[in-house]
């Protein structure tokens, strides 16, 4: 038996199990969206819990300041001053300084990193290179290390009368103000140039056997090929790092930490991140703090829009 719907015949028994389709539908959608809610919620859920909630009580915070009343010997009340305390930290040159120390910082942190990772990727991934899971275990190491220990073991190394390094050297101070942020920069690389070296070297493992037969057909060498078609193709997975990099060059905090208490160089608000944490529980003043940690979050994250829409157009 046959029937007729917009100029074609169809089968009656074809007619009853699209109609069953059609009532089913929106159940099976809502099915799907339960399993995707099952799926993606306890990321977000955790993502509002360690993310979102504190950036926004530190907004809140940043809002407030404890003012004594009367001539100080009232009790401390909390009020409201709008973004009184975000111009009060830019303008405290214990504050900006700390910018100075990152820039200084960076520019010597960054390229040593990004070109030691690069060139330990490079020369692991060569046909030369032997032991390759050895030496990247062995590079990897130290970033497993937690960074305070790190910056402990670092600390032995750096103390007159105690390190070797500095008896051999004739007594160099790694820790006086001229030295210090070199030590930081050390042990900085210590711990980050294996991590990186392993992104890189993933990214070049990656890379189409095809496209390098191609490079040493037309007379390319190890080191040409290198630098003019393995570094180019892997030029995203560098543009990460760099971003990462800047992100963490901002946050810097538990090596200086570490040193302060032994360093003349470093001071308790050397950089953004200690001046933050000093004014949290140094002077107990978290509207300041909070409106230190804002500021420092919104400039990570003006930084990272420039370098990926640098990235994106390179």
């Amino acid at each position: 038996m046959t029937a007729v719907r917009y100029g074609g015949p169809y089968q009656i028994g074809e007619m009853e199990m699209t109609a069953d389709t059609q009532a089913r539908a929106p159940g099976d959608a809502w099915r799907r969206r339960g399993a995707i809610l099952l799926f993606v919620g306890p990321f977000f859920a955790l993502f509002a819990a360690v993310i979102v909630a504190p950036l926004a009580y530190a907004v809140y915070l940043s809002l407030f300041s404890e003012k004594s009343s009367g001539l100080g010997f009232g009790g401390a009340e909390t009020v409201f001053v709008g973004l009184g305390n975000y111009l009060d930290t830019l303008a405290d040159r214990a504050f900006t300084d700390g910018f100075l120390i990152i820039l200084g910082y960076c520019l010597f942190y960054i390229p040593l990193m990004i070109g030691g990772a690069l060139g330990l990727a490079l020369l692991l991934d060569s046909g030369l290179a032997r032991a390759k899971k050895f030496f990247q275990l062995a590079l990897f190491m130290p970033h497993i290390v937690p960074g305070v220990i790190a910056g402990l073991i670092w600390l032995y190394l750096y103390l007159p009368g105690i390190s070797p390094i500095v008896d051999l050297l004739g007594g160099v101070n790694f820790l006086g103000g001229d030295q210090v942020l070199g030590s930081v920069v050390n042990i900085a690389l210590w711990e980050w140039v294996g991590y990186n070296m392993i992104i890189y070297f993933a990214a070049l493992q990656a890379i189409p056997a095809e496209v390098l037969e191609a490079a040493r057909m037309d007379g390319a060498g190890a080191i040409r090929t290198a630098l003019s078609v393995k570094v180019p193709l892997i030029r995203g997975a560098v543009i990460t790092t760099v971003l990462f990099t800047i992100i963490g060059s901002l946050q810097l905090f538990t090596e200086p930490m570490v040193l302060d208490n032994v360093s003349d160089g470093i001071v308790s608000t050397w950089t953004p991140n200690m001046y933050a944490y000093n004014e949290a529980f140094g002077n107990n003043d978290y509207g300041q703090a909070g409106a230190a940690s804002i500021i420092l979050a919104l400039l990570a994250a003006v930084l990272s829009y420039v370098v990926t829409r640098w990235g994106n157009r390179r």
